[in-house]
């Protein structure tokens, strides 16, 4: 079990942990079938999240935006996605969800929780017999919408009886969505799920390489300006950056061991000079790498 995993241990079923909870600020409200969860991050700090709830999870993230991160949800391609501002996401009751982000603006989102057996849900809709499919940061403007409508009951109350009309609004679009597949995770011109595992793995494996974009493009069968368009589309930024920010994670990992010398952790990622591993370092992290590691320790 990591540490998320304990974490959400004591968790109620129908939430979402976030930690560290001080970084939350969230409003909550609850009608027949359905509860709705609206939350603001208060501060920019690296935060984990996750559920596995017995209720069917919709997000609606208004606002969000991260430097780094990734999103799981049970049954989808793991995501690292930059930006996800208007984005949807479903998560069928008992499926897992969870990520971790370092935010770049603060984020902005919306937890609704539906019961499948629950008593608002019209009987004929047989809405508990349906086997929902996971989607992952995908957008319908019909079912957007009407998630911002019943947002606007949590913050701003009028009455129950529009509430839960809303959110029988809501179940319907939830049905017309199962009944109508989305297209192939393929998005405005993004990589497909398999490209992008793939090249977030080649990637991965060779942090301590230059990798040039023609190697890139190469690999997923694409021209060098397509694959670029496509990678920024899908990653949230150019492919070199993307490359610099993981070399960065990996140094950040590696200088927490404080048997190896700043200059190792520099060989190890590639740098002939101690002092270009620096001056990288402190751009992008904003510290230098031996700062970083005293206030690691």
């Amino acid at each position: 079990m990591n540490t998320l995993d304990r974490r959400l241990a004591n968790t109620p079923p129908s939430g979402v942990k976030i930690v560290p909870s001080d970084i939350v600020r969230r409003r909550f409200a609850a009608w027949q079938g359905i509860q709705a969860d609206s939350v603001e991050i208060t501060r920019r700090e690296r935060f984990e999240y996750g559920a596995t709830s017995p209720f069917h999870l919709l997000i609606a993230a208004e606002r969000a935006e991260r430097d780094d991160g990734e999103t799981l949800v049970e049954g989808c391609q793991k995501s690292v996605l930059r930006e996800f501002n208007r984005k949807l996401t479903f998560i069928p009751a008992g499926r897992r969800f969870y990520g971790w982000q370092d935010p770049r603006v603060l984020m902005r989102t919306t937890y609704f929780y539906l019961d499948p057996a629950g008593p608002l849900l019209d009987p004929e809709m047989r809405f508990h017999e349906v086997q929902f499919e996971p989607r992952l940061f995908f957008f319908d403007r019909d079912l957007w919408e009407t998630a911002s409508k019943l947002k606007t009951q949590v913050e701003n109350p009028a009455s129950s009886g529009y509430a839960e009309a809303l959110s029988l609004v809501l179940a319907h679009e939830l049905l017309r969505l199962h009944e109508r597949p989305l297209a192939p995770p393929l998005l405005r011109g993004g990589l497909a799920g398999w490209q992008q595992k793939k090249v977030a793995d080649y990637i991965e494996d060779r942090l301590d390489k230059e990798i040039s974009l023609r190697d890139l493009a190469a690999l997923v069968q694409l021209s060098p300006f397509h694959f670029a368009r496509a990678f920024k589309q899908s990653f949230g930024e150019p492919p070199h950056r993307y490359q610099m920010g993981r070399r960065m994670e990996r140094a950040k990992a590696l200088l927490k061991v404080p048997a190896q010398t700043v200059t190792e952790v520099a060989l190890m990622l590639g740098y002939a000079e101690t002092s270009s591993f620096t001056s990288a370092f402190r751009r992008l992290v904003g510290v230098t790498p031996s700062d970083y590691r005293r206030d690691a320790a």
